[in-house]
């Protein structure tokens, strides 16, 4: 039975091909295996599909500096040796590296999370996923925590052409530093962040006491958490905080984050989420019934992440899916088990003593 909610989901074939290197934990493959088990639940038939434009440098430099985005795209792997100095400039390396069809692949996921943000806009859908998106850490003029192009900041600017209050919400366990440095400042958009926060944990930002300047003094929320919270705790802050950021701010729409690494067993996050609690934080948000952008982000254990993914799609279309795995041309990577569902892990949650 069709969701009473019209959903626009955008997805590019191409957008998982690229390859960050052999030792990277960023695996954009885990989009193709995320979309191949979704159509495999059948959940394309209750939505509509869009490919998305790819995002041109006019409209990337709507945020980022017309220098940085002309950089990005003008260097490749065979001529980055030229541009030691720029390379320092900008960020990228180690951590955001220079791979084949860098740029295009920017504005693959760019496109996806501006043409949802304009579907809203323009009332054709009531929530859009583009689970390519997300990419937070991005800055004005750099790359920074594997994101090159901050999707998020340039899909709230579009919402900001309609809407006059915009609420950000970050379940990633690293801190949206990119979305709430780019909106510090008004009080147009408000930012809320649920991550990880301490022991030298990247990107070292987001303690309580960041709150917003000027005009978005009060704005800016940070919930900063401690290894190994468990599906209770998390569901508990996250419903009492959001709930009572709606209730004061009242948004005109909502763009939610959905970062996989908080999950239990990330190879990078240390959070204890079974994929039910992760989700409930998803079902709660669809609750309040406004406009909704919804995105991928985080998550480096890449068979979770697209269990994830495909529970929260199934989230938002209100439809329960079978915990056994359909055939799909990933299935081998969900084995032994062939299971939906991953269970919270087994680390120690230390609450803090203010909770």
């Amino acid at each position: 039975m069709p969701s009473k909610d019209r959903i626009a989901y955008f997805y590019d074939g191409d957008v998982g091909s690229v390859y960050f290197g052999p030792n990277h934990p960023m695996k954009p493959h885990r989009l193709c295996m995320t979309h191949h088990l979704v159509l495999s639940y059948g959940l394309h038939n209750k939505m509509e599909i869009y490919r998305p434009h790819k995002a041109y440098p006019v409209e990337l430099a709507q945020f980022h500096s017309p220098d940085y985005v002309e950089f990005l795209h003008r260097i490749t792997p065979d001529t980055q040796h030229l541009f030691a100095n720029d390379l320092k400039r900008y960020n990228l390396g180690e951590d955001c590296p220079v791979f084949d069809n860098l740029f295009e692949f920017c504005q693959m996921y760019a496109g996806g999370t501006i043409d949802a943000a304009r579907r809203l806009n323009n009332k054709l859908c009531d929530i859009a996923v583009n689970w390519a998106g997300g990419l937070h850490h991005a800055k004005k003029c750099e790359a920074s925590g594997f994101c090159y192009i901050n999707d998020l900041v340039l899909g709230i600017l579009e919402l900001l052409k309609h809407h006059a209050r915009v609420l950000y919400i970050d379940i990633d366990v690293h801190h949206g530093d990119g979305v709430e440095e780019a909106f510090y400042f008004t009080d147009r958009v408000m930012t809320v962040s649920f991550h990880k926060f301490g022991d030298m944990f990247f990107p070292g930002t987001g303690d309580v006491k960041d709150i917003g300047e000027r005009e978005g003094k009060y704005y800016a929320i940070n919930v900063p958490l401690k290894d190994g919270i468990d599906d209770a705790s998390f569901i508990r802050l996250f419903k009492i905080i959001i709930a009572k950021v709606v209730e004061t701010y009242l948004p005109n729409v909502i763009v939610l984050q959905c970062g996989a690494d908080s999950l239990a067993g990330d190879r990078l996050g240390c959070f204890n989420l079974s994929i039910d609690g992760h989700a409930e934080c998803v079902k709660f948000v669809k609750n309040f019934k406004l406009p909704l952008l919804v995105t991928g982000g985080g998550g480096y254990t890449k068979e979770n992440v697209a269990r994830c993914w495909t529970v929260e799609t199934g989230v938002l279309l209100e439809t329960e899916l079978p915990n056994e795995i359909p055939d799909n041309e990933y299935i081998q990577y969900f084995a032994p088990e062939f299971s939906l569902k991953i269970q919270s892990g087994n680390l120690v949650y230390l609450s803090p003593l203010s909770e």
